[in-house]
């Protein structure tokens, strides 16, 4: 009689849920079955990598490598949770942490893994997880692993399940063609699941139609996870796209106040283009239009800070010479040289172009340059000349007696 086959348990239900903190005993609790699953798949997977090297075939070499891969994911996903969990002592800071790690995607490589049908785009623990159920219970049909005279009710109630969630994983797809196509396949399974349980009934041997059937319903919900998964991908590249648009559009008006200003307070102003962001179009619905429409918002927000930069550098530096004008200024004081009559002539000039409006930047900068040089030029006093020297007084001869 042969040996039963390695089947591993379900993968357990996730605590909490995205962008919350987890319970720490949901959390203990979960990474215990997670650990039991996970021990459970690796059994599971090393069994069926016995069979398929036995079975000399490579028509499954692919499918034994996807899976391997899947289920290396969630390994190192968990060891990072276990990591983090670090024997439950953990506060806000890791409770945050240890939901990041559940409930965010994957490593798009690493759930790849270089492998021909994995998903590009990232897949939570969780889906992680029933992927590689839908992964290895396709796997496990292929080999033959599960007999045809086995428990047909226990089949059959397995396989209803395994069917309600592809309806869950149907529902929770957007409107559009990709759910009108899961849909007919998924009535498709529901016509030969009763067909088949039918058949049951009657007492008719179904063993030959429950294989094909439970394979095709586990690369149904695999390919709806994947699917799940990248739907969401593009909503948030949706909603990252509308968001930044906006803040384009605020900045660009913004941006004009700033062209104005500069125009009216600086002579020569700059020269240079405002970009429009409205000439950009609404955000697409399309994935790959999206991710060319993000592309392009890239490059407007970079002309938008060159042209800000541009800008803002004359009204900064007629600010800066102001500023520097009084400390000069300061400095003449400081050092006794406001009375002479070119430091005041220089730095009179100089205020006086520097409130004019529009200001003559290259004239101001030359100005303020030059009052600068010559209070450092400038003598610190000046002192009257000394008059000729007096002679003394010659001393009157005295009378000889």
């Amino acid at each position: 009689m042969a040996d039963a086959p390695v089947v591993a348990p379900d993968a357990p239900a996730a605590p909490s849920g995205w962008g919350r903190p987890v319970d720490p005993a949901a959390t203990a609790t979960y990474l215990e079955r997670l650990a039991a699953w996970r021990a459970g798949r690796r059994a599971e997977l090393d069994a069926l990598d016995t069979a398929a090297l036995a079975s000399g075939g490579n028509d499954v070499t692919a499918d034994v490598t996807l899976a391997m891969a899947v289920f290396q994911t969630v390994a190192t996903r968990h060891d990072e949770l276990l990591r983090v969990w670090a024997g439950g002592r953990v506060g806000p800071v890791e409770l945050s942490r240890l939901s990041a790690l559940v409930w965010g995607r994957t490593d798009p490589a690493a759930t790849a893994g270089g492998v021909a049908g994995a998903d590009p785009h990232g897949v939570s623990l969780p889906e992680a997880c029933r992927l590689s159920d839908a992964v290895t219970a396709q796997l496990r049909q292929r080999l033959a692993l599960t007999t045809v005279g086995g428990d047909v009710v226990a089949r059959l109630t397995a396989l209803r399940a395994s069917a309600e969630r592809v309806r869950d994983l149907v529902d929770a797809l957007p409107a559009g063609p990709a759910r009108d196509a899961s849909a007919r396949r998924l009535a498709d399974v529901d016509r030969r699941l009763t067909e088949v349980t039918d058949r049951a009934r009657r007492g008719a041997d179904v063993g030959g139609l429950l294989g094909p059937l439970d394979s095709d319903v586990a690369t149904a919900e695999r390919d709806l996870i994947v699917a799940g998964a990248r739907a969401r991908d593009d909503a948030r590249d949706i909603a990252r796209a509308t968001s930044w648009r906006a803040g384009l559009a605020t900045r660009a008006t913004r941006l004009e106040a700033l062209v104005e200003q500069c125009v009216a307070a600086v002579v020569p102003a700059p020269v240079l283009g405002v970009p429009r962001v409205d000439a950009l179009g609404p955000v697409p619905a399309e994935a790959d239009a999206v991710d060319a429409y993000l592309v392009r918002l890239d490059a407007v927000e970079r002309a938008l800070a060159h042209a800000e930069a541009t800008y803002q550098a004359p009204l900064r530096e007629v600010e800066d010479l102001r500023g520097l004008l009084g400390a000069s200024d300061a400095q003449a004081v400081a050092r006794g040289r406001e009375g002479l009559p070119e430091v005041g002539a220089l730095a009179g000039v100089a205020a006086e172009v520097l409130a004019a409006r529009p200001v003559d930047l290259p004239r101001a900068r030359a100005l303020v340059a030059a009052y600068r040089v010559l209070l450092d030029a400038a003598p610190t006093a000046v002192t009257p000349p000394a008059g000729p020297a007096r002679p003394a007084s010659p001393t009157a001869p005295g009378r000889s007696s």
